[in-house]
């Protein structure tokens, strides 16, 4: 038989190339259509189980393809019915995925690389350094292994109804990966989400952002932090490349083509660092004449060993809300969930063999409290 390292993981193909492989193979597209059911509709990774394929088609497959998502190590439950998985990526690496239950959805963060390239200083993720882009088949493979796992362990659980690209890494560098991803998601073949429901969260990567808006018109969260240059520089560095009018600009443009118009705003609210009302008042500014295509999520940090921040007292958040939706600007102040087990957002870590040398770095200036590594 052909290697593990020479065959193809079928979870890394969108439905397209799917097809154009099965035809190269001397085989009809409806065949690829059939395979595309049996893997993601019904989560079957044995290629003899798929019963209405010809036994030479199956034997076929198993010499030149396999499915195989990654290993969930760890399952952790939090006090609100949230879970957290720990995936294996091979080479001591790992990375973390979220199921989040609520009353009308269930929703799935997942990640898209093995830590961060980026240095937001409020995210643990960002302290843990870089390693590797994940690959198509591994981004599919978090939604795959999370619906097999709620039908085996979670007979009660929601199905699937939301798939966030919030979790470790940003998305829009490793932007094909994630976009190839996302086209499974969205297809009837595939997941069959809406648009709507597959939502990438970025930092700001303008060109990308573009991009995105000319190939898969998602919906789009921004994580934004701050409201003036100076600040957004300090806690989101990547500004001081795509700085806010720059960035606003993108969002003005994305705003026009995405299904619903509207672009959400991710502000982690930071003690005595982001949430005055001078602040707020500055998100007003910003967004106001925008408001229209606005959606503010006002999200409590969630703290980690040697973040240096606090989290914004319960009062603070909600009169910040409060001046946001006294000017017309739609605003959720939201509940952390999954914070007991490290699950919200801004702690994700897993173990990430750092490439960057970050961790090196951070302990020179005396800051390596701040890495959060899961030993298992």
């Amino acid at each position: 038989m052909t290697s593990t390292d020479e065959r193809i993981n079928l979870l890394g193909l969108t439905p397209s190339r799917l097809r154009a492989w099965f035809a190269e193979m001397g085989e009809k597209p409806f065949r690829a259509n059939q395979v595309l059911k049996w893997v993601h509709h019904r989560r079957v990774d044995d290629f003899d189980a798929m019963t209405d394929l010809a036994k030479s088609l199956r034997e076929k497959l198993k010499e030149v393809a396999f499915i195989r998502p990654p290993e969930v190590v760890l399952d952790q439950q939090s006090a609100d019915g949230t879970r957290k998985f720990l995936l294996d990526t091979g080479s001591g690496n790992s990375v973390e995925m979220v199921y989040i239950p609520e009353d009308d959805r269930a929703t799935l963060c997942i990640s898209s690389q093995v830590g961060c390239s980026l240095t937001c200083t409020f995210c643990s993720t960002g302290r843990q350094g870089f390693n590797r882009n994940l690959s198509t088949a591994e981004i599919v493979g978090q939604l795959w292994v999370a619906e097999r796992l709620i039908e085996q362990r979670l007979p009660t659980g929601k199905a699937i109804s939301n798939v966030v690209f919030m979790g470790m890494g940003e998305p829009l560098l490793n932007e094909q990966a994630v976009v190839d991803a996302a086209e499974l998601f969205l297809d009837d073949y595939g997941y069959g989400l809406s648009k709507r429901r597959v939502t990438i969260s970025t930092s700001g990567i303008v060109p990308a952002i573009d991009r995105l808006g000319e190939r898969l018109p998602i919906s789009l969260a921004i994580s934004l932090h701050a409201p003036n240059d100076a600040l957004r520089d300090e806690l989101v560095p990547i500004n001081e490349k795509y700085p806010l009018d720059v960035l606003m600009a993108a969002c003005d443009r994305y705003a026009e083509v995405v299904p619903h118009g509207t672009i959400l705003y991710e502000y982690v609210m930071i003690e005595g660092k982001n949430d005055s009302l001078a602040h707020a008042d500055e998100m007003v500014e910003l967004l106001g004449p925008r408001r229209e295509a606005v959606k503010v999520n006002l999200i409590p940090f969630n703290p980690f060993e040697g973040s240096g921040y606090e989290r914004s007292s319960r009062n603070r958040i909600m009169r910040f809300a409060k001046r946001l939706r006294d000017n017309g600007i739609n605003t959720v102040a939201r509940k952390t969930r999954g914070d007991d087990i490290d699950a919200a957002c801004g702690q994700l870590a897993g173990q990430v063999t750092d490439r960057s040398r970050r961790q090196d770095r951070l302990a020179k200036m005396g800051l390596d409290r701040g890495v959060v590594e899961v030993t298992r």
